[in-house]
C-alpha cells in the first residue's frame, strides 16, 4: 500500500503565484549531458542503488472519448489499461535491465489540465458530483496531480467538485497557490488533497513530489481569490529545501508552466530536484523510431531547431544534469521514465527504454478498454454528446471559421461576428432585468472561442455551439466605460498582432482600424499600462459615433461593453481595472445558442455573415 505524507498543509497561506526565471544557460542535449555513465560524485564508476519509473501524462483536458483526430487511438478506457499494464510489469524485479536495480517502485503522476470546458465535460456538469472526469481520475489510480490553469476555469468552487468526486487520496500539489481564502478548496487543503508537495514511499524509499503551477494563472483562467505566487522558482526551492531536511533524497517536480521552455528556465534555476515532469505545452518528445498516433510529429525545441527528445536535459544551479520530460495531451500517450538513482539519491542514469508509449486501439500494440471505465465514464459521455450532435439548430449558408491561426486569433471571422452579435444582444435583452445600460458595443476574446476549426455550411448543432464557445463564462456588461480606456482595452486586444494571441478581440456594434507597425501597449497583470499603445487608429460604433480619430480619444459620454466575465474580470491582461460589472444570467454558449434559435430564426445567412467577415476589424500598415 502506498502512503502519501502530504507536505505544507494549507489551511493557512500557502506559497504564491511566480514570475519565471531569468539568466537561462542554453540546455544541452541528452548525448551531450545525461547522466548516462561514467564517473560517479566521488570518482568511482555508478552504481544503481534504486530504479524509480514514472508513468505521467498532462492535458488529458476531458478527451475522454477518444483522440480528437482519430478516436482509434486514446481515449481514457484504454489508457487505464495501459498505465496497469505498465504499472504492473515496471514494479517487477524481472523488468529490470542492465544497469537497473531489482529494487525498483513505480509512481503515476498527471501534469495538470485534467478536465476542460467542452461537450465531453458538459456531460459531467448535466451529472453532478462525481463528475465522470473524476472517476476517470480515480480509475487511473494517480499517486498525485498538478494543478493546471484549466482546473480553474469554472472557478474554485467547480474545482473543488472535481477534486471531491475523485476516489482515493491522491493529491493535488502546487507549491505557487494559496487556496486558503476559497472554502471549498480550503476544506481540501486542510484534508491534505490540496498541498504544496507529498512525500510516497516506494519499496521503502521516499519519494518527494513538488507542485508548481503557471503563474499567469490569474490572466488566462479564472482562480477568483485563489493567490499565485509569481515567484515560482522561489516556492519550489522552498518546499524542494524543506523535503531535503527531512533526509528525502529523491526529489520529482511535477509542474504545469505551459511548456518546456518555462520548464527549462526554472530547472536550470533549481537545485536537487532529480526529474521534471512537465505539462501544459502538449509539446511532442519522442526518438524517430518511437510509434506515435496518426498525424502527430515531434515537437521541435525553439532553442535549438532540434526535435525534442525524450528526456530534454538541462543543468540546474549546482551543474547536475535533470531529466525534463512531458506528453502530447488528449490521453493519446502514457509518458515513461526509468530512473536510476545511486545509493546517495543521485541520478545515474535514464535507460534508453524511457519515451513515450501511445495508447492504441489497433494494430500490434492495441489494448483493449478497461471494462468499467468504459461503461462508468465512456458510454454515458458518448450517449449525452451523441444527443447533442442530433439537435440541430441552425442551417448556416457560409462556413463559419473558428480557426485559429489564420483566424480567430489574428484576424476577424465570421464566427468572431456571431459569437460577438451573440454577446450584444443578451446583453441589450437582459439590460432591464438586471438594471444595467444596455451595452453599445461586445467584446469576445479570441482565446475563448475553442472549436479551431471550420464548420462547414449546413446544420449547425448544439453540439458545435458547445465546441465554439465551452466555458462557465457569463455574459457580462461593463457600463460607463471611459473612452480612453476603450482604447485601452482594443489596444490590449491587438498587442500581440500579427502573432496569433488568445487577447485577439471579436467584436460587434462598432469597427475599428489598427496598425500592428505601431507601438504596441505593454500592460500588467492588474490592468495597469505601463507602455501606451499606438496601434489603434479608428474606432466608430455603428451609429456613426467616433470614439477614436487618427489614433486620438474623442472627448465624450462613456461606453456600455458586453464581454464575458473571464476578460470583465481582467481576464487575458483586459485593462479593465476593477470597473464595475454585471453577469446578465447566461454563459455565453446560451448566449450563442439562443441567439442561433430565436433572433435569427434558425438561419445564418452569407449577406449578414460573409467569409472574411463584414469589415468590422481593418488592419492597416
Amino acid at each position: 500500500m502506498r502512503r502519501h505524507s502530504s507536505a505544507a498543509r494549507r489551511g493557512g497561506a500557502l506559497l504564491a503565484t511566480a514570475v519565471l526565471f531569468s539568466g537561462v544557460a542554453a540546455a544541452p542535449t541528452a548525448a551531450e549531458s545525461g547522466p548516462s555513465g561514467g564517473q560517479g560524485s566521488h570518482g568511482r564508476p555508478p552504481s544503481t542503488d534504486f530504479t524509480l519509473t514514472i508513468l505521467h501524462n498532462n492535458d488529458g483536458e476531458s478527451q475522454l472519448l477518444g483522440a480528437p483526430a482519430d478516436p482509434g487511438y486514446g481515449g481514457v478506457a484504454r489508457f487505464t489499461t495501459l498505465v496497469d499494464d505498465l504499472r504492473r510489469t515496471e514494479a517487477s524485479p524481472t523488468a529490470a535491465e542492465r544497469g537497473e536495480s531489482h529494487r525498483r517502485g513505480v509512481l503515476t503522476l498527471s501534469s495538470g489540465d485534467n478536465y476542460l470546458a467542452g461537450p465531453q465535460f458538459a456531460a459531467s456538469l448535466d451529472r453532478g458530483v462525481p463528475f465522470y472526469d473524476s472517476l476517470a481520475v480515480g480509475a487511473i489510480g494517480y499517486d498525485a496531480l498538478a494543478i493546471g490553469n484549466h482546473e480553474f476555469d469554472f472557478g474554485p468552487d467547480t474545482f473543488a467538485d472535481f477534486i471531491g468526486g475523485v476516489p482515493g487520496d491522491a493529491p493535488f500539489l502546487s507549491a505557487n497557490l494559496d487556496v486558503s481564502a476559497e472554502p471549498g478548496l480550503a476544506e481540501l487543503a486542510a484534508e491534505d488533497r490540496i498541498a504544496s508537495s507529498t512525500v510516497i514511499r516506494e519499496r521503502g524509499e521516499r519519494i518527494g513530489v513538488v507542485g508548481a503551477t503557471t503563474p499567469a494563472l490569474a490572466s488566462i483562467s479564472s482562480p477568483r481569490d485563489v493567490v499565485v505566487d509569481e515567484d515560482v522558482r522561489a516556492a519550489v526551492q522552498d518546499e524542494v529545501d524543506r523535503l531535503t531536511r527531512r533526509g528525502i533524497d529523491k526529489i520529482v517536480l511535477v509542474s504545469h508552466l505551459q511548456g518546456l521552455p518555462e520548464d527549462r528556465a526554472l530547472a536550470a534555476e533549481l537545485r536537487d530536484v532529480d526529474v521534471v515532469i512537465a505539462g501544459g505545452g502538449d509539446e511532442l518528445q519522442a526518438d524517430d523510431d518511437v510509434p506515435l498516433v496518426p498525424g502527430d510529429t515531434i515537437t521541435t525545441d525553439p532553442e535549438t531547431g532540434e526535435p525534442y527528445r525524450y528526456p530534454l536535459w538541462v543543468p540546474d544551479a549546482d551543474g547536475a544534469d535533470v531529466p525534463i520530460v512531458t506528453t502530447a495531451g488528449d490521453y493519446k500517450y502514457v509518458g515513461r521514465i526509468v530512473v536510476n538513482f545511486d545509493r546517495d539519491g543521485g541520478v545515474v542514469s535514464v535507460p534508453e527504454r524511457s519515451g513515450l508509449v501511445r495508447v492504441s486501439g489497433t494494430g500490434e500494440d492495441a489494448v483493449e478498454a478497461d471494462p468499467d471505465v468504459q461503461s462508468d465514464v465512456v458510454e454515458p459521455v458518448q450517449t449525452y454528446v451523441e444527443a447533442m450532435a442530433d439537435n440541430v439548430v441552425a442551417e448556416s449558408e457560409v462556413a463559419l471559421e473558428g480557426r485559429r491561426d489564420p483566424g480567430v486569433r489574428t484576424e476577424e471571422t465570421n464566427l468572431g461576428d456571431l459569437l460577438s452579435d451573440a454577446l450584444l444582444d443578451a446583453g441589450r435583452d437582459a439590460a432591464d432585468q438586471y438594471g444595467v445600460a444596455a451595452p453599445d458595443i461586445a467584446l469576445q476574446n479570441s482565446g475563448g472561442i475553442r472549436n479551431n476549426s471550420l464548420l462547414p455550411a449546413g446544420g449547425v448543432s448544439e453540439l458545435d455551439t458547445y465546441s465554439v464557445a465551452p466555458f462557465s463564462n457569463f455574459v457580462a456588461v461593463v457600463p460607463d466605460v471611459p473612452r480612453a480606456q476603450v482604447k485601452e482595452v482594443l489596444e490590449n486586444a491587438v498587442s500581440a498582432a500579427p502573432a496569433a494571441d488568445g487577447r485577439f478581440a471579436q467584436v460587434a456594434g462598432f469597427s475599428f482600424e489598427y496598425d500592428p507597425a505601431r507601438t504596441a501597449q505593454v500592460v500588467d497583470d492588474a490592468g495597469v499600462v505601463q507602455t501606451p499603445g499606438e496601434r489603434v487608429r479608428e474606432v466608430v460604433l455603428d451609429d456613426g459615433t467616433v470614439i477614436v480619430s487618427d489614433g486620438q480619444v474623442v472627448e465624450g459620454a462613456g461606453i456600455s461593453v458586453a464581454t464575458n466575465d473571464f476578460s470583465a474580470r481582467g481576464g487575458d491582461q483586459y485593462p479593465f481595472r476593477g470597473l464595475p460589472f454585471t453577469s446578465v444570467g447566461v454563459t455565453y454558449q446560451q448566449a450563442l445558442l439562443d441567439y442561433l434559435t430565436d433572433d435569427l430564426g434558425g438561419t445564418v445567412t452569407a449577406a449578414d455573415y460573409p467569409e472574411g467577415g463584414a469589415g468590422r476589424i481593418t488592419r492597416t500598415g
